[in-house]
């Protein structure tokens, strides 16, 4: 979605096919804590689920890059486009949503892990049980977005964050961020594959 975030003037929603899927399945979409959505961008829970009239998520977004380097072939071969900046995540950035203003978050409030959906929340599980404790949760003391981290059980000094479930989780929680962006970046490489472009993206 283009659109509430920091300096947006215009609102350019997700496609409406995709948020009809949402409206059956919510768990498309990056979910809080609370169970609060966000629909800027779909969880990278969705990446390899074939939700989408029978499509991935990272299918969904190989199909856009194909669909952008056939429709402006013209200016590709005339070297007119020189780079191409790939979207990774909300507001085009390779992060989580996890501070959005819509929402109530206002700064310097530390935001929040935005990981709850059922999807992220299998993985993680999944991850957990592999890694021999099956009995570990997603994070329920983190706080809220306009918590400090003094506040939390998690962030304050000796919190959570320093402990074997706490730095497990935090290794999880961005590696499946780098992860999805590889994975994009992977089917830019194959789409753009012989146009003369820079590749770029914002992190």
């Amino acid at each position: 979605q283009c659109g509430g975030n920091v300096g947006d003037v215009v609102n350019i929603p997700i496609p409406q096919w995709v948020r009809d899927v949402g409206a059956t399945d919510p768990d498309i979409f990056y979910t809080n804590r609370r169970g609060t959505r966000n629909i800027e961008y779909l969880t990278l829970g969705v990446d390899d689920q074939p939700l989408f009239n029978e499509r991935t998520a990272v299918q969904m977004y190989a199909d856009y890059m194909a669909s952008f380097r056939e429709n402006m072939k013209k200016f590709l071969d005339a070297g007119t486009i020189v780079d191409i900046e790939v979207g990774l995540g909300p507001a085009g950035e390779m992060r989580y949503p996890s501070y959005p203003q819509s929402q109530g978050w206002v700064f310097p409030g530390i935001g929040e892990f935005i990981c709850y959906d059922k999807y992220l929340e299998a993985d993680f599980k999944a991850a957990a049980a592999k890694a021999g404790h099956p009995e570990w949760e997603l994070p329920d003391d983190a706080g809220e977005y306009n918590d400090t981290p003094e506040k939390t059980q998690f962030f304050k000094d000796n919190g959570t964050y320093l402990t074997e479930k706490g730095k497990f989780f935090l290794s999880w929680y961005s590696n499946k961020l780098i992860k999805h962006g590889d994975k994009i970046l992977d089917e830019a490489n194959k789409v753009f594959l012989g146009c003369r472009v820079q590749l770029a993206i914002k992190g």
